[in-house]
């Protein structure tokens, strides 16, 4: 019996794909619980389209973070703390001082989280800093950190 999935089942497939499945299986279990369609015509035509339509917004999301790596990758940032005179900062830049410089300089808000920063900068000095924008995605960030 083909089934089309609304659901992930676990060693059985994602949500939108069609499977085989046994008879008793899916009309006592996947039906009634919610987690499948039968496999009908209707049903496997308008999981394709869905899949489709998917795609096609997955490789918009994907073209979209490109374009913003690449835009993050031509970004300069400049970040004023106070240090001392050998060049130690007191206190540290962290990845929420980045995000905040990069919504306040440029007006691009980017989660905090999507910093790269192993260790808090505690420096002055020029960093390269990575930002991850989407899977498999990564935009170079330069922050310059200057004495006030």
């Amino acid at each position: 019996m083909k089934v089309v999935l609304l659901q992930d089942v676990e060693k059985l497939g994602n949500a939108g794909d069609i499977v085989d499945v046994k008879m008793g299986y899916g009309r006592n279990y996947l039906i009634p619980s919610g987690l499948a369609l039968e496999g009908t015509k209707e049903n496997i035509a308008n999981a394709e389209k869905a899949k489709e339509e998917r795609a096609a917004q997955l490789e918009a999301e994907k073209a979209a973070a490109e374009d913003l790596a690449a835009q993050i990758n031509d970004i300069t940032l400049n970040i004023s703390k106070k240090s001392s005179p050998e060049g130690t900062l007191f206190g540290s830049v962290t990845n929420k001082d980045v995000a905040e410089a990069l919504k306040d300089q440029k007006d691009i808000a980017i989660d905090k989280r999507k910093i790269v920063l192993v260790d808090p900068i505690r420096n002055i000095g020029s960093f390269t800093i990575p930002v991850k924008v989407y899977t498999g995605i990564e935009g170079q960030l330069t922050v310059k950190v200057e004495a006030e």
